[in-house]
């Protein structure tokens, strides 16, 4: 067994419980090839959650017969083996699972939980688990699709509902999947191929609803994805109803509409403002109708617009959380755990958005057929907060990550760790936010703007040593990601040290900015004479 795939699963189980604690927190979109301006196939994936993550490279390796691998357990401990296959192609993944291999498939994921009694404690596998077996194993899609279906035949399943992103250079899929219950076998799941032209997205609610059985090039399943509903009493085959997989699996409520439902909808709505999309379904308004599994948006995608679409507060809509009595004095649009609370017996929720404090880490994979896998495959990595993150490119080839990316823990503060850099950054932009992220997105512009223009050329230069000297061509890109990687964390020191002298003691260099008057008003509705320096005038 390789040292280092067992390092990594033992680690995906221990550091999974910290996860767990927020895993019904991410955000993922899917970009069709003819959907996006240069014919790459997207996919992102927030890793919302309180925990510091952590990345690296799990190498390619071949493995001698009847060898395994031993997942471990969220409480720690092996308890199980996997057998290993004869050849793992190398992965890009963290604690949350793997993320990219060498041969352009990338995975996310988000949680959606469903039917608790279905949660199987006695499979072996979590998702994590899956995330990375199928890239190690996988050199495409619906390969990956096929060796998550066996694996979990096999081993068993054993965390609540979840909604993967799948895709490869040429197809992408959505891909849900919920255990048997206790002592079950396998999973019921079902996949999708996004239709090209088209995008899709999933927020830690079931997406899929009805699907075609007899379409296998656009539609993969298990075996018992109806009979488990019908065995737990979920579903009634001569009821005259469709079998929708959402619908019996993840029913909607108001939470998960308000919860989940919302991110859909701004991600649709910005992408294709054509269709005029109605906020009234996540609202729970009566009658509204859910959103369709995928659209085609108004303008093909470029990868500057696929991370703007992950940047996102409800802005310039009707719940912009950078407005309002809650959005304080600066428009801070982040709301403190807990999402929901009770005032007089009355339940209230908090906007559930794309961007929160609670991200770990976000990706958006890129991947293309117009060029060679080592090159072709690249995964745009930020740490902390999409909002106010940077994205920096790491190929599907290499051999090493930025040190800063793998080191650090979430109970020491450390200049050293990417993650508390960006985590800092963002954390005070919050005192005085409507100032400071407009200076963080002045470097955010500048970094990703200087990346997107360099990436060309240096994709030029990958390919022409691709053809005369792979290993030096796999030296270059690690070379070209490991040090743009560091280098844009040593420019977010410095924008922190730059926010701290700007707006130190709420000052903007020194000089009293106060505060805007529509926020002044409010104040002094609920207080109309306590701050009056002349009592005597009306």
């Amino acid at each position: 067994m390789n040292k280092t795939t067992l390092t990594l699963l033992v680690t995906v189980a221990v550091l999974a419980g910290y996860v767990s604690k927020a895993a019904l927190a991410c955000t993922s979109l899917i970009v069709t090839s003819n959907a996006s301006t240069d014919g790459s196939v997207f996919i992102t994936y927030t890793c919302d959650g309180v925990y510091h993550p952590y990345l690296e490279v799990i190498p390619a390796a071949d493995h001698e017969p009847n060898s395994f691998v031993a997942p471990a357990r969220w409480t720690g401990g092996i308890e199980g083996k996997v057998r290993q296959v004869a050849h793992t192609y190398a992965v890009l993944g963290s604690e949350s699972g793997g993320l990219l291999n060498d041969q352009q498939v990338a995975m996310g994921e988000t949680t959606f939980g469903g039917r608790e009694d279905l949660h199987n404690p006695d499979g072996l596998l979590s998702y994590q688990h899956l995330m990375l077996l199928a890239l190690q194993r996988a050199g495409a899609a619906r390969d990956a699709i096929r060796v998550i279906g066996e694996l979990v035949d096999e081993y068993g399943y054993r965390s609540s509902g979840e909604s993967f992103s799948i895709a490869d250079k040429k197809e992408a899929w959505i891909m849900e999947l919920i255990g048997p219950g206790k002592g079950g076998k396998g999973a019921a799941w079902v996949a999708l191929r996004v239709p090209d032209g088209y995008i899709c997205c999933h927020a830690n609610k079931a997406r899929i609803d009805g699907f075609p059985t007899n379409d296998p090039d656009n539609c993969l399943y298990s075996k018992t994805v109806v009979s488990v509903a019908v065995e737990k009493g979920y579903f009634d085959p001569n009821a005259g109803k469709p079998f929708s997989f959402r619908q019996v699996y993840d029913p909607d409520n108001s939470h998960n509409r308000r919860y989940a439902d919302a991110r859909v909808w701004t991600l649709f709505r910005r992408a294709a403002p054509s269709l005029n999309l109605s906020a009234d379904y996540p609202r729970g308004v009566p009658d509204a109708k859910p959103f369709p599994l995928w659209i085609k948006p108004d303008a093909k995608l470029s990868t500057k617009d696929v991370f703007s679409l992950m940047r996102d507060h409800y802005e310039n809509t009707p719940y912009d959380m950078t407005q309002g009595l809650d959005a304080g004095p600066f428009g801070n649009p982040y709301r403190w755990r807990d999402m929901t609370w009770k005032v007089d017996d009355v339940e209230y929720a908090w906007e559930r958005p794309i961007s929160t404090q609670q991200t770990a880490y976000s990706i958006v994979a890129q991947l293309r057929a117009s060029l060679p896998d080592p090159v072709g495959g690249v995964l745009w990595y930020g740490l902390d907060d999409t909002y106010t993150t940077c994205y920096t490119p790491l190929y599907g080839c290499i051999d090493a990550v930025p040190q800063s990316f793998d080191v650090g823990s979430l109970q020491a503060f450390s200049w050293d760790s990417a993650w508390w850099v960006f985590n800092f950054v963002a954390n005070y932009a919050c005192l005085k936010y409507s100032y400071m992220v407009k200076d963080i997105q002045a470097v955010q512009s500048d970094i990703e703007n200087n990346l997107l223009a360099l990436q060309p050329a240096v994709e030029a230069t990958a390919v022409a040593l691709h053809r005369t000297d792979p290993a030096l061509m796999k030296r270059y890109l690690t070379d070209y990601s490991v040090s743009h990687g560091e280098s844009t964390v040593r420019r977010w020191r410095q924008l922190a040290e730059q926010l701290l002298t700007k707006y130190n003691d709420g000052y903007i260099n020194g000089r009293g900015v106060g505060y805007p008057e529509p926020w002044l008003r409010r104040v002094l509705k609920e207080n109309p004479d306590q701050f009056r320096l002349d009592p005597a005038k009306p």
